[in-house]
């Protein structure tokens, strides 16, 4: 049998990767008693991993989400993916930068020598893209609390100071601001809410940096339509001509396409300073980017290592399509025109 130590890691490796696992399944792949499973479970608990007990024909065990964060298990992959996402956070504009280096200070502690001698070896440099002006630094705490409202469907309130260069032209701090939160997207380097303002009776788009969330937030609503039902195109015609970046990612363009990129949108919205990204999810963002040409469009993209799920126009998903063929043909040593 093996120590205790190791049977708990082993333990704790197998919940994490399904949700259910009967106790016999258990006592069976890790080769012990299932009262062995129960009293291992047990020390589990006690280190602050929220297993539950479920009942039935095949009763067994269940690893939730807790009210704190236990130690957490990864494997080799994982621990080398979450290092080198920590390593680029700091590119991302969210305020993160100081927070992700303790974390990965912290996961190169227990690193194995191997793993750590890898990490050791990627040093980064981020070199933004000239602006016209710094992008500002947002809080991860008013991500996530904004990001939250848009999910919940919930009013938020919250104080905002605006600039003579914004599009609400008072300076300094107003009263606080009522609205019905729908989209929490990054455009030119920098994070947006696009919200309906409930005093206002109007559309708005408020920059992020500048919000104040104020707790708690209100009842919920039905969420209304954007003008055209598109959030990149609505962004994309609040800034055009303001001289906040170097393009809209829409009109100036000839050509205009949407995809789904799976990767959350902190990661791709440092490069695409003429495009417009809305978040989706922790892993999903929606990519509306312009170009001159389809091919040229569908070449921007194709260098985000994701995969990429084509909304429109079918011109790009042809570009998608011809690229494709033109990089088999040389991976062949085949040329292709």
């Amino acid at each position: 049998m093996p120590k205790t130590s190791a049977r708990l890691l082993a333990l704790l490796s197998l919940l994490q990767t399904r949700r259910d696992w009967p106790g016999a399944l258990l006592a069976e792949r890790l080769d012990i008693s299932p009262r062995t499973v129960r009293r291992d479970v047990d020390r589990l608990r006690e280190l602050g991993y929220p297993i539950v007990t479920f009942k039935g024909p095949d009763g067994g065990y269940r690893l939730e989400a807790g009210t704190r964060l236990p130690p957490l298990l990864f494997d080799d992959e994982q621990a080398v993916a979450l290092a080198i996402a920590l390593r680029t956070a700091a590119t991302a504009g969210a305020g993160i930068g100081e927070g992700a280096v303790r974390a990965l200070n912290t996961v190169r502690q227990v690193m194995p020598a191997r793993l750590r001698h890898r990490i050791d070896t990627l040093q980064v440099t981020a070199v933004e893209w000239p602006a016209l002006r710094p992008a500002p630094q947002v809080g991860g705490e008013v991500l996530m609390a904004l990001s939250a409202a848009v999910h919940a469907r919930e009013v938020l309130r919250f104080d905002y100071t605006a600039a003579p260069d914004d599009d609400h032209g008072v300076v300094g701090v107003q009263p606080p601001r009522r609205v019905q939160p729908h989209h929490l997207v990054t455009w030119g380097g920098r994070w947006y809410l696009v919200a309906w303002d409930l005093d206002r009776d109007d559309w708005r788009t408020f920059r992020a940096d500048r919000i104040t969330p104020r707790v708690p937030t209100g009842p919920r609503f039905a969420p209304r339509e954007l003008p055209g039902g598109d959030v990149a195109a609505f962004v994309a015609a609040r800034f055009r001509g303001t001289g906040t970046g170097t393009g809209d990612g829409s009109g100036d363009w000839p050509c205009r396409g949407e995809v789904i990129l799976g990767l959350p949108a902190a990661a791709v919205s440092p490069y695409v300073r003429d495009g417009v990204v809305e978040e989706l999810g922790p892993d999903r963002c929606r990519l509306v980017l312009g170009s001159w040409s389809w091919l040229g469009l569908a070449a921007a993209i194709g260098r985000f290592d994701a995969t990429i799920e084509v909304v429109g126009p079918a011109e790009l998903r042809d570009a998608f399509a011809h690229l494709a063929r033109r990089y088999a043909a040389a991976a062949d040593g085949v040329g292709l025109g």
